[in-house]
């Protein structure tokens, strides 16, 4: 299984291009791709003339050996724009930088419908014309532009979800559960409650080291206090459930394509139990490829408040 796992990300470094131009209909979806390659750490300008593509790659440092990628939305719905950018890619490929033209589209009555639900007016409408007949217009431009594009991507019925999902797994060198960017923390009631957790679990009904002297002082970091909470039966039989939920529900929000996820771990004060617990359910999560951070909120002013004793 790691093999495999490792080719897949040796394959996804092959195809993943220098540069993504993104480009296509307006209203199609254009600003909601840029931040999916901007979440996935691309550099990102928007809007961007065909001509300075290559000078703006040159100036970050694209296909320099650092690694880096840029995605740029274009707007190539005049004849000269579109000659313009036929011209850049034959000079990136000429640099050997490597590329992909992504055209992202609608219907027109899913395009009428976004324009009005927005109040927006189709930037190509003159005087007097209506949504409609601007978006037809727009489609007869781009129709050559959409004939060289590597990837069409119909919006008409894509939710914003499924947007990042295709494209995240076409142009980026991780893997869907390292895409996702997992915070887990500890954090003790009696200093609130945090507001910004997606998931929280309680576990002051585990034994409590506060209660031996030896390790009130003492926090979840240190060996002594780690030891006595994961080592309790009761809480060996907790992680054992704890881990199948989170096996349940993880790939859930992994495929929704949400790119932060929040998990709250507390206890009474934040200092013994849920930071025990926070690290593990870290290293746990982190061994089945997701990427982990863990802080602790509370651990510093309990402790504190238990050496002032």
């Amino acid at each position: 299984m790691a093999d495999g796992r490792a080719m897949q990300q040796a394959e996804g470094k092959d195809r993943v291009p220098d540069i993504v131009i993104i480009t296509g209909l307006s209203g199609s979806g254009r600003t909601q791709a840029m931040h999916v390659f901007e979440d996935m750490g691309y550099f990102c300008i928007d809007n961007l003339p065909p001509r300075l593509i290559l000078q703006l790659a040159q100036v970050v440092g694209i296909n320099s050996g650092v690694g880096r990628h840029l995605a740029v939305t274009c707007d190539l719905r005049s004849q000269g724009l579109f000659d313009e950018l036929l011209d850049v890619l034959g000079e990136l490929s000429a640099h050997e930088m490597s590329y992909k033209v992504v055209f992202l589209e609608a219907s027109d009555e899913v395009l009428i419908r976004r324009y009005s639900e927005n109040r927006r007016r189709h930037p190509l409408a003159l005087p007097g014309e209506s949504t409609e007949s601007a978006i037809r217009r727009e489609r007869r431009q781009l129709s050559a532009v959409r004939d060289h594009a590597d990837m069409v991507i119909d919006t008409s019925r894509l939710r914003t979800s499924a947007l990042r999902t295709r494209l995240t797994r076409a142009f980026s060198e991780l893997s869907d559960q390292q895409l996702m960017d997992v915070h887990v923390f500890s954090f003790g009631f009696k200093h609130g409650m945090p507001v910004e957790a997606d998931i929280m679990i309680d576990v002051r009904f585990l034994p409590n080291p506060f209660y031996d002297p030896e390790m009130r002082a003492l926090t979840g970091e240190d060996e002594k206090v780690s030891s006595f909470v994961l080592g309790h039966p009761k809480t060996q039989e907790f992680m054992k459930a704890w881990c199948q939920l989170l096996d349940a529900v993880m790939p859930g929000y992994v495929a929704e394509g949400k790119a932060l996820l929040s998990i709250a771990v507390g206890c009474t004060g934040g200092q013994h139990r849920s930071v025990a617990i926070a690290n593990a359910t870290a290293s746990y999560l982190a061994g089945h490829g997701y990427h982990v951070s863990v802080s602790h909120r509370d651990m510093p002013r309990s402790a504190a408040a238990a050496q002032g004793r």
